[in-house]
């Protein structure tokens, strides 16, 4: 007799080609956290942005069941959820275009090697998804304490002209600092030890604008 798979029960997206995004969360805008890990910037968003509603896609099953549960034990479940999903897979689920307001991506990309760049996350399907999924004038926050993985990243949105640059100087999309009120475990860890985080923000842009 096979033993159950570890996790099995973890929260899954509703089944079928279209999940309406409105349906997973209640909040005045949805924001979208790609790769969540253990939950810390999404607690810590949820308290600074209390009209949000926030979805989290993380593929490891174990992480997005504890961290689901842990949402639920603090009053959160109706406008905070983790779902145990690839999200190559699933961000071409999500409808309607334009659902949601902004897109974070905290220090993805850790695998180096040649034959690893198929698991990249942040790729044109990535792009092309959340060009998608994002309402005008939405925005994509990416965060890195590599600044290789930073240099590639703005290399690969600088002729995108689906995003604008959005960071502290005109025409540049670097950040000094976060400036939405919640800090990955990741970020909090790379401060404490000294090292340089490497932010990068960026609107959609409508045609035509």
């Amino acid at each position: 007799m096979p033993l159950p798979t570890p996790y099995a029960d973890a929260p899954r997206l509703p089944e079928g080609e279209r999940v309406e995004a409105r349906s997973l969360v209640r909040g005045g805008w949805l924001e979208l956290e790609v790769g969540p890990g253990r939950g810390g910037f999404l607690f810590e968003r949820a308290a600074a942005a209390p009209d949000a509603g926030l979805v989290g896609l993380e593929v490891r099953r174990k992480w997005a069941a504890i961290v689901d549960l842990r949402l639920a034990k603090a009053g959160l479940a109706a406008r905070a959820r983790v779902f145990a999903e690839d999200a190559k897979h699933a961000l071409p689920r999500l409808q309607p275009a334009g659902a949601f307001r902004r897109v974070f991506l905290h220090f993805p990309d850790p695998w180096w090697k040649k034959r690893h760049q198929k698991r990249l996350v942040m790729g044109d399907v990535f792009l092309d998804e959340v060009a998608r999924l994002l309402e005008p004038g939405g925005e994509l926050y990416i965060q890195t304490d590599v600044e290789e993985r930073a240099d590639q990243y703005e290399a690969a949105l600088a002729h995108d002209a689906r995003f604008a640059p959005a960071g502290d100087a005109g025409g540049s999309a670097r950040l000094a600092e976060n400036p939405y009120g919640a800090r990955s475990p990741r970020e909090k860890r790379a401060i404490a030890d000294g090292l340089p985080v490497h932010r990068l923000r960026y609107t959609r842009v409508t045609a035509g604008s």
